[in-house]
């Protein structure tokens, strides 16, 4: 498996990120695709919102921005994550950050799986998925 965890930001690091790696795995197995490569990059609010801008065409800052390289059934990707709005969201939903960065990396190869959050709907069923791999994220 070649997921790599990259820090653009001083002061943050994931300390579980075995954990975190099974539970990838998990999440692209069940989804009945292989592991390519995969980079997750953690950085600021203002990188975030660069990319946001000059690849996306918005003007506004978010918490996680996925790019999907797959080729045929190999998962490839990068995920950029702004720690600066993860611990905006922790505080905001009264979870832990630990608790929360897992979802949003979670959040990001669900995405790079295949599924969707553009209609309540999917919004709903990709938040119940991330919910059951967070859980079993806490299992181990």
């Amino acid at each position: 498996m070649k997921v790599r965890f990259h820090y653009d930001i001083e002061g943050f690091r994931l300390r579980d990120v075995s954990a975190v790696k099974r539970i990838i795995s998990r999440i692209i197995a069940d989804a009945g695709l292989k592991t390519g490569v995969c980079d997750v990059i953690i950085t600021g609010d203002e990188k975030l919102y660069e990319i946001n801008r000059e690849f996306l065409g918005h003007d506004y800052y978010t918490d996680i921005i996925t790019f999907n390289y797959n080729e045929g059934k190999n998962v490839n990707g990068e995920i950029y994550i702004s720690i600066d709005r993860v611990k905006d969201n922790a505080v905001n939903l009264s979870v832990k950050l630990k608790s929360e960065i897992r979802r949003v990396i979670f959040h990001g190869f669900l995405h790079l799986c295949g599924y969707d959050d553009t209609t309540p709907e999917l919004k709903n069923r990709m938040a119940e998925m991330e919910e059951m791999y967070l859980a079993l994220s806490y299992a181990e």
